[in-house]
Order: structure tokens, then C-alpha cells, then sequence
């Protein structure tokens, strides 16, 4: 996983083995080696790495694209959490590891946002209402 995930990462930003080298310090081979799974770098490269690819560590090393609708690494704090599907009165059922992730209970509410070209968003509405206070004053001041 680390060793596919990390050339998929480096080809999709355009990046050589050099410039990797270069970025975190050691030299094109070892590169050549973590990304033929010969070795492995340490923990404080792998975090450089990650930094580097803009992807987070986790999704680093243990990424699997087979188990993620074949989709490469995704950027971080960016997720796919699967596909579901709208009932017959629109309901939707929230992945269970998104809603772990968003802290999203039985009976929340949750405001719903659209943009014709981008899509639907969910945010929590007292994160929503927080903001369009926020935004409020602002204004005012």
C-alpha cells in the first residue's frame, strides 16, 4: 500500500524521485527503494512525505484504492466515505464512519446547502447557525 500510494502521490503532483529526494533529504535512490518496497522510510520521512503529497499519513500508508471505489489517495481532510442511496422520500443514510468523524448523533440536525454547479453540502446546524452569527456581527461592526 505505502510503496504504490507514495508513486501514485508523487506522479499525480508532476514530482520526480529527485524532487522527493530533494524535499525530504535523502537521495533519489532511496527513494527508488521505499517506492519499490525494498525499504521503508522512518517515521519523521513518512510524515514529511505526507506533508508533501498534501495527503495525511494514515492515508499514506495504509490507503486502499480497491476498498475506495478504485479512487486514488484522497487530499487531506478530504473523504469518500462510499456510495448510498436516496430512499423513495429522500433519505439518505450517513456513512457510519462519517458520522463518527463529524460527531453526527441520532436526532441532530443538519442544514443542507446547494450549489447548482458543486452540489449538496450537510453541515450541523448549530456549526451553521454559529457561522451566520458570526457573519452577522461582522457585518454590523
Amino acid at each position: 500500500m505505502f510503496r504504490d500510494n507514495l508513486v501514485q502521490m508523487r506522479k499525480l503532483r508532476r514530482l520526480t524521485q529527485e524532487d522527493i529526494a530533494e524535499k525530504v533529504g535523502v537521495t533519489r535512490q532511496a527513494v527508488a527503494k521505499w517506492e519499490a518496497g525494498e525499504t521503508v522510510p522512518d517515521l519523521d520521512k513518512c510524515k514529511m512525505l505526507a506533508e508533501i503529497l498534501g495527503v495525511s499519513l494514515d492515508d499514506l500508508a495504509n490507503y486502499e484504492p480497491d476498498k475506495n471505489l478504485g479512487l486514488g489517495v484522497p487530499p487531506k481532510g478530504k473523504h469518500l466515505f462510499g456510495v448510498v442511496t436516496v430512499g423513495d422520500k429522500g433519505q439518505i443514510v450517513i456513512p457510519a464512519k462519517a458520522r463518527k468523524l463529524f460527531d453526527i448523533s441520532p436526532g441532530d440536525q443538519m442544514v443542507i446547502l446547494g450549489d447548482e454547479t458543486q452540489g449538496l453540502a450537510l453541515i450541523k446546524s448549530e456549526n451553521f447557525l454559529t457561522l451566520a452569527d458570526l457573519i452577522r456581527k461582522g457585518i454590523k461592526e
